[in-house]
């Protein structure tokens, strides 16, 4: 693609920061793993960053993966961008893959990450899209706008009605996210933990995957509030791409105990798109990223390796 070039800090072992460089546009990413590996493009969450990927890490490396988080525009280091639309993400995780001289890769998402995973299944073409996963996907805007309202937790349902509406309300709810995150650290924790299922209040236990998640979030407001909200925005209305046309594989990973985005937000998605393969983790919450990163990424990696 013209005016697309890879920049990055090392050519060693992960993990290493850098950017792609799309039309002006610097997209920034942390890679880990095996950085001969097969290449994985990962969606991380909200709030949150490209840093998503040291919840990954180990496990990436053990499985031989190159595993690669990019921050979203207007969140971490990426650039902003005007008019986001999410057939013009799949074209840019296509666009990053170029740039690190592949034609063949999977794509994963996680929680508001997992959008633009199914996106990349609806607009990528699957001989190069070898994989596709979704973990705990917010697909509030999946069936028709904030259509899952009944299903969320009252914050979210308020969230959702505000992006709709009322920006400067839902700005007002990340401002004080960004507020807790970056100077009250502590207090973001709790917060964290109080909305935790017992299985997250487990897998939150491993003091790396709770500082990886936080410095993530913390992260994620580098540049303000403004990236998020449209990022979440962009969720919560009806989505341009029909998930009941999507019939190449996509594996859907869902806690039956998910507070943050409840099994019944997603069941539907499993149910309706034909290529669904669904994996429900029995008890498990909205951490089996974390806590079944293992499995999650070995059907990943078997993908990859059946089309090598």
């Amino acid at each position: 693609m013209e005016g697309m070039h890879l920049r990055n800090s090392s050519n060693a072992a992960c993990p290493s920061e850098g950017a792609v460089q799309i039309g002006g546009r610097s997209l920034a990413y942390l890679q880990v793993g095996d950085p001969n590996g097969p290449l994985v493009l990962h969606n991380h969450g909200g709030p949150s960053s490209r840093l998503e990927a040291k919840v990954f890490a180990s496990h990436a490396l053990k499985l031989g993966l190159r595993f690669v988080c990019v921050d979203r525009p207007g969140q971490g280091k990426s650039d902003p961008q005007h008019g986001r639309t999410f057939a013009g993400w799949a074209a840019d995780l296509e666009a990053i893959a170029n740039a690190f001289e592949t034609d063949r890769f999977a794509v994963t998402g996680w929680s508001e990450g997992g959008p633009w995973a199914l996106a990349a299944a609806a607009y990528l073409d699957p001989a190069k899209l070898i994989h596709v996963t979704s973990i705990a996907p917010g697909s509030y805007g999946a069936f028709g706008t904030n259509w899952a309202a009944k299903d969320l937790s009252s914050t979210d349902a308020m969230g959702g009605f505000l992006a709709l509406h009322f920006r400067p309300g839902f700005q007002l709810m990340y401002d004080l996210i960004d507020l807790t995150a970056t100077r009250f650290p502590e207090q973001y924790k709790k917060a964290l933990l109080k909305a935790s299922c017992p299985a997250d209040l487990a897998a939150l236990a491993d003091d790396d995957v709770l500082s990886a998640i936080v410095e993530s979030g913390r992260e994620c407001f580098r540049q303000g509030v403004d990236g998020l909200v449209t990022d979440a925005q962009m969720l919560y209305q009806q989505w341009p791409f029909d998930v009941t046309a999507i019939h190449r594989p996509v594996h859907l990973w869902q806690g039956s105990a998910d507070t943050f985005v409840p099994c019944a937000v997603n069941k539907p998605l499993g149910e309706r798109m034909p290529g669904a393969v669904w994996h429900e983790v029995a008890e498990g919450g909205h951490f089996i990223a974390s806590s079944h990163a293992a499995e999650i990424l070995a059907v990943v990696a078997n993908d990859l390796a059946a089309t090598a």
